[in-house]
Formats: C-alpha cells, sequence, structure tokens
C-alpha cells in the first residue's frame, strides 16, 4: 500500500456568519518523478457520502495506474478536475465536508496566493486523528454510466476500436453499467456483435486515422530518453559471446531443480552484476558537476508493457543467488502486465537491461536510462557456424551492445567491463566463486 506524500489538509474556514468545516483533497506524488496526474475515472460523484476507505478515483501517474482511497468521512461537496484531465502535483481535485456547506470561499483560497479571510486550522480538541489519502495498484477495470455519460475502461476502448465497434452500442455489466474488457468482448461473439451492430463502414480508399491523448507513461518516456538521447553523449560497443557451456549450465541447473527454472536472462543480470563489482566506474550517473560511483549494485530490467515500458528493479543484485534474481524477475514482469508495481519498484537502477531476444531481434542499441551511465541490450541466443579450436563448429552465440554515455565511461572502460561479463557467460562456473 502506497501513501500519498501529502494528507488532505482540513480547515475552519470563519466568517461573521458562520464557520465551514471541509477537508482539501490535492494531486498526491506518488512517485520520485511524478509532477502530475491524469484522472482516469472518478468512482464517487457530488453529493455521495464517503466512508473511511473508500475508492474516490484512479490517477495514471508516470509509472502506473492507482487507486486513491480516502480514510476520511463526509460529503463530496466538489469535484474539480473531469476524467481524462491532467491535475499537477498538489492542485485541490475534490473538497469532503459536511452536506450543504458553501464549500467556495475554501476553494478560492486554496488556489490563491493573497487570502483575505483568515483560515484557521482544527484546534487539537475538534480535530480526529491525522488521515490520509491510500493509493494502492488498480485491479479493477474504471467505467460507469452516469447522467446519460458512457464511460469505459482504457482497454474495453482499444479492443472496440480495434474491432470497429461503437462504445456506446455495447451494454455494461460493471457496477452501475460500467462497460469492461468482458462486455467487448462479449458483444463482439454475439449475433448482433457479428452482424455488424455499432460496426464503422469505410469507402475503399478512404483515408482514415484515429488521435489519442497521450499518456503520462508515454509523456515520460518521451520526455527522459529525449534527455537521455539528445544531452547525454552516447557511443556503442558491441560483442558477441559463446554461449555453449552457459547453455549447458542452464539446462542442467533446470534439470536438477525443475520448480525453480532460470531464464538466460537471470543468468544475463548476474553476471553483469558481478561484472559491474569489478568495474564501479560504469555503475554510475552524470550529476553534472559531479560523478557519483554507486557502491550498491541495482539491476532496472526493461519490461513492455501495452502502454509503454515499464523498468522495475533488482536491488543488490550481486549479492543474490540466481534463483532469488529468477523469481524477482518472474514477479515483477507479472506484477508489470497487471499493472501492479509500486513505485519504490520501479526506482533506484544503477544499470538497465533491456532484452528484445525473445522477439527474434539480433541485434540493437538501447536510449540509456536515467540516471544511469549505461544500459546493455540484449539480442537473441542463436546457433551460427564459428571457429573453435582451429575447427569450425555450430556454436551458441548471443550478441550483446552496450550503450554508454561518455562524459562518464570512456571506450576502453566499457570495454573492459564487457571483457569482463564476457567471461563470466563463457566461464558460468566463475560466477560461483
Amino acid at each position: 500500500m502506497f501513501y500519498a506524500t501529502r494528507p488532505a489538509f482540513s480547515y475552519f474556514w470563519q466568517t461573521k456568519v458562520k464557520v465551514i468545516m471541509a477537508d482539501v483533497v490535492r494531486m498526491p506524488k506518488m512517485s520520485d518523478t511524478m509532477t502530475e496526474g491524469v484522472i482516469v475515472a472518478w468512482h464517487k460523484k457530488v453529493g455521495d457520502k464517503i466512508k473511511s476507505g473508500e475508492l474516490l478515483a484512479e490517477i495514471e501517474t508516470d509509472k502506473a495506474v492507482m487507486e486513491f482511497e480516502s480514510f476520511q468521512e463526509g460529503v463530496l461537496l466538489y469535484i474539480g478536475p473531469d476524467k481524462g484531465q491532467s491535475v499537477k502535483v498538489d492542485e485541490v481535485i475534490a473538497i469532503l465536508g459536511k452536506e450543504g456547506e458553501d464549500y467556495k470561499s475554501l476553494l478560492e483560497s486554496s488556489n490563491s496566493k493573497n487570502v483575505t479571510t483568515e483560515v484557521i486550522a482544527k484546534n487539537k480538541q475538534q480535530a480526529p486523528p491525522t488521515k490520509e489519502e491510500v493509493v494502492v495498484p488498480a485491479t479493477t477495470e474504471v467505467t460507469s454510466r452516469e447522467s446519460g455519460r458512457i464511460k469505459a475502461s482504457p482497454l474495453a476502448k482499444k479492443i472496440a476500436s480495434e474491432s470497429g465497434v461503437s462504445i456506446d452500442a455495447i451494454k455494461g455489466s460493471g457496477d452501475e453499467g460500467r462497460i469492461v474488457k468482458r462486455d467487448v468482448e462479449n458483444f463482439l461473439t454475439t449475433s448482433d456483435g457479428s452482424a455488424g451492430k455499432g460496426i464503422k463502414t469505410f469507402t475503399a480508399g478512404e483515408e482514415s486515422y484515429e488521435e489519442i491523448p497521450v499518456s503520462q507513461m508515454r509523456k515520460t518516456i518521451a520526455r527522459r530518453l529525449a534527455e537521455s538521447k539528445f544531452g547525454a553523449p552516447h557511443f556503442y560497443l558491441t560483442m558477441e559471446i559463446n554461449m555453449d557451456r552457459c547453455v549447458s549450465a542452464r539446462e542442467a541447473l533446470n534439470l536438477r531443480f525443475p520448480d525453480k527454472k532460470i531464464s538466460y536472462n537471470d543468468i544475463v543480470i548476474k553476471a553483469v552484476a558481478l561484472a559491474l563489482k569489478q568495474h564501479p566506474k560504469v555503475n554510475s550517473s552524470w550529476l553534472t558537476e559531479k560523478i557519483r560511483y554507486n557502491h550498491h549494485i541495482h539491476i532496472g530490467m526493461a519490461v513492455a508493457v501495452e502502454e509503454g515500458l515499464l523498468v522495475p528493479v533488482i536491488k543488490f543484485a550481486d549479492q543474490k543467488s540466481l534463483s532469488q534474481i529468477s523469481a524477482e524477475a518472474k514477479s515483477f514482469s507479472a506484477k508489470a502486465k497487471e499493472k501492479k508495481l509500486q513505485p519504490d519498484e520501479m526506482q533506484g537502477n544503477t544499470f538497465t537491461i533491456s532484452n528484445l531476444g525473445m522477439m527474434d531481434i539480433d541485434e540493437f542499441t538501447a536510449i540509456i536510462n536515467p540516471p544511469d551511465a549505461c544500459i546493455m541490450a540484449i539480442g537473441k541466443l542463436k546457433k551460427v557456424p564459428a571457429v573453435i579450436n582451429e575447427e569450425i563448429k555450430i556454436a551458441s552465440v548471443l550478441t550483446v551492445t552496450l550503450s554508454c554515455d561518455h562524459r562518464v565511461v570512456d571506450g576502453a572502460t566499457g570495454a573492459r567491463f564487457l571483457q569482463t561479463f564476457k567471461s563470466f557467460l563463457e566461464n558460468p562456473l566463475s560466477m560461483l566463486y
């Protein structure tokens, strides 16, 4: 469970006529890189009575969609941003208070730097125990129908759009008529759906396109990688590695421990971590006026998700066994796809690995993931003719490319790191020492 960095603020609003008690709810900072959030859905409407622990809204951060709960009780007097609207951290998004209370003056003062009417905090006798909004990973589809307005989860909309189905032709089965993934799928398999009810028709040769709002995750990916690519002078080092012994070692381990099977990526993570231990200059960050050499080794592993890319971090990877790395990597991959990664699980990387080998990519170059100085791109493990002991044999070869920030890492430094990394993979038993 992730706690918002700021609690809702409680005030007495004092005038000559009456005192108004209300709770101002602001957009919380849910990750270290979050500057704004998007309201994915409101689960309550103005006039609803809010009980402690009830879900108020779902918020899309730069990393994930999170549920936003409140421990406060009261009537929802005001909702600021609409669904899909972007709100900066610390801006007012809602107000809770007594039914019928005039909250407008309080809202005006909360958004104004020059307050002419006195606002005083609740005194200790009147104030309940401090309460905070709580955010947890979103686990349910976000949809609702209210006041004739149709709402559907992003996934339901995507499936409907790709199938050429009008979303308003589908009846929702969720709470209050909310449309979820299964509703679209059921619609497509029914006779009405297959007959083309709600299907968009296109004339041959007609040009068409679709424009969608940029998600917070995509904005963050664009901003951070553009800063990295155009701000850090990249250079690239590519190396081929004979994986024959590594293949044999993995097969033996998985045969011996069938319940704890390891992948080649797990072995790569371990080898990178051990190589970084010997080459600390690669495990570094450029901080403009200084260079940070990290003594700890935290490996970020890029995971592709429908909305973009997430990078969960295996911390202290050099101190963990292959089975521990494997278990953590599997858990992170599953969480990423289910949108259940916590912000602290995606922070602290000192080096990142991006693997596209499982997608039949022979080799590629990756953009450095800030604040790292390097990122390693892993290609496909393939069998190729190779000269071994003056003989041509078929060998299992892996191609890797190291992208380096030349402000921190020089060519020889990166090359020596790759040589050590290669020696671990070509002699996997050496990783046991």
